[in-house]
């Protein structure tokens, strides 16, 4: 018989693992995101890439060079935990805005397909697989954009982002647990 609690504390793991995820990506720690991956995981996203953790976070930093920022958001997040192993069907939103002087910006809906597994009492991903569900393209209006964040400190993709002064947990290659 399953443990509640345990099967509790396994989905808020899973969760977080998930969600690590998206704050690497969109602050390019590419780093802390190879630590997300089982050495022997397969990351799926399409024609655009398959193939291993470490060829996955190499390729990665060439592609998100052409975004000026990203927002990886998650929305639903089913998980269903036997043992040691997990499955999840994680559904994302993914915002994408090129760089100027023509910045675009590209809207994906899609899902995550993922398998987790525990080992050494960790939660990884052991296959994550990407299902495209829509897209939407759309002209940047800077001029509106400068005017409705008037105030606020711009995010950035790296190191310099207002996260990394405002919250000391929350550190470059090594997000605590």
């Amino acid at each position: 018989m399953k443990d509640p609690l345990q099967e509790v504390i396994d989905k808020q793991s899973l969760h977080e693992l998930v969600l690590r995820y998206c704050r690497c990506c969109d602050r390019r720690d590419f780093v802390q995101l190879r630590a997300l991956y089982h050495d022997d995981a397969i990351d799926d996203h399409g024609s655009m890439f398959r193939g291993s953790p470490d060829e996955y976070v190499a390729w990665l930093p060439g592609v998100m060079a052409n975004f000026e920022a990203t927002v990886h958001s998650i929305a639903n997040a089913l998980f269903i935990v036997e043992g040691d192993a997990a499955q999840g069907e994680i559904y994302t939103v993914a915002y994408h805005r090129t760089h100027p002087p023509q910045a675009q910006e590209i809207v994906i809906g899609g899902r995550y397909l993922d398998h987790y597994e525990r080992r050494a009492g960790a939660w990884k991903f052991k296959e994550r697989a990407l299902a495209l569900d829509w897209c939407r393209l759309d002209k940047v209006d800077p001029v509106a954009c400068r005017e409705f964040a008037a105030g606020a400190a711009p995010g950035r993709p790296d190191g310099a982002d207002p996260s990394y002064l405002a919250l000391s947990y929350f550190g470059r290659g090594a997000l605590k647990p």
